[in-house]
C-alpha cells in the first residue's frame, strides 16, 4: 500500500461540523503528481455511493444500510409503505429517526453527515498516509460538498418566494 506522508500531512483537518476547507478540485491537483494513475481515476470519479476503491467497499456497505434506513424512516415518516430489504443497523437507526424528527432540516443534515463522518473515522481507524486514509478523506471532502448547497439567506428567498407565488394562485381562484 503506497504511504502519502506530505500529501496527508499537507492537507486541512476536516469536521462535520466545519466548512469545507479546500475544494474537491483543490484535492485532486493534490493527488496529482502523488497517487498511481489508476487511484487518482478513482478519486476523481469517486461518489459517496462508488463501491470500489481502498475503504470504499467497506464505505459502500455502510452507506447502503444508510440509504436503506433513511429511505424506510421517510416513507415511515410520511405514510408510504416500504418494501425495500436491507440490513439493519440500530444505532444509526436511532441517529437517522433523530434527525428526520428536528424540524430544522439544516440540522437534520448536520447529524446526518456527523454520522458519516463518525462510520469513516471508524473504518479508516489507525491508518494515516495511506490509501485508507486518502480515501476515507475524499469522502469526507465529498460530504461536506453536500453542506455548500445549504444557504439559509437563498432558502429563505425561495420560500417566500414559493409562498407569494401560492397567495397569488389562491386569490386568483377566490376571484
Amino acid at each position: 500500500m503506497a504511504s502519502y506522508f506530505y500529501l496527508m500531512s499537507s492537507l486541512p483537518m476536516l469536521k462535520s461540523e466545519g466548512d469545507m476547507p479546500i475544494k474537491y478540485e483543490q484535492f485532486l491537483n493534490y493527488c496529482k503528481g502523488e497517487v498511481s494513475e489508476s487511484k487518482y481515476n478513482l478519486l476523481k470519479n469517486l461518489t459517496v455511493d462508488s463501491d470500489s476503491g481502498p475503504l470504499i467497499k467497506e464505505w459502500s456497505e455502510f452507506y447502503k444500510v444508510f440509504k436503506g434506513e433513511l429511505t424506510y424512516l421517510r416513507s415511515k415518516k410520511f405514510g408510504k409503505p416500504s418494501n425495500q430489504v436491507y440490513e439493519r443497523d440500530t444505532e444509526a437507526s436511532k441517529v437517522i429517526a433523530a434527525a428526520l424528527a428536528d424540524t430544522n432540516p439544516l440540522n437534520a443534515e448536520k447529524t446526518l453527515i456527523a454520522l458519516q463522518f463518525d462510520k469513516l473515522d471508524s473504518l479508516i481507524g489507525t491508518h494515516s498516509f495511506d490509501d485508507y486514509s486518502l480515501f476515507g478523506y475524499a469522502l469526507k471532502l465529498k460530504l461536506l460538498e453536500r453542506k455548500t448547497v445549504f444557504n439559509q439567506k437563498k432558502g429563505k428567498q425561495e420560500l417566500s418566494r414559493l409562498q407569494k407565488g401560492l397567495e397569488e394562485q389562491i386569490e386568483n381562484i377566490n376571484r
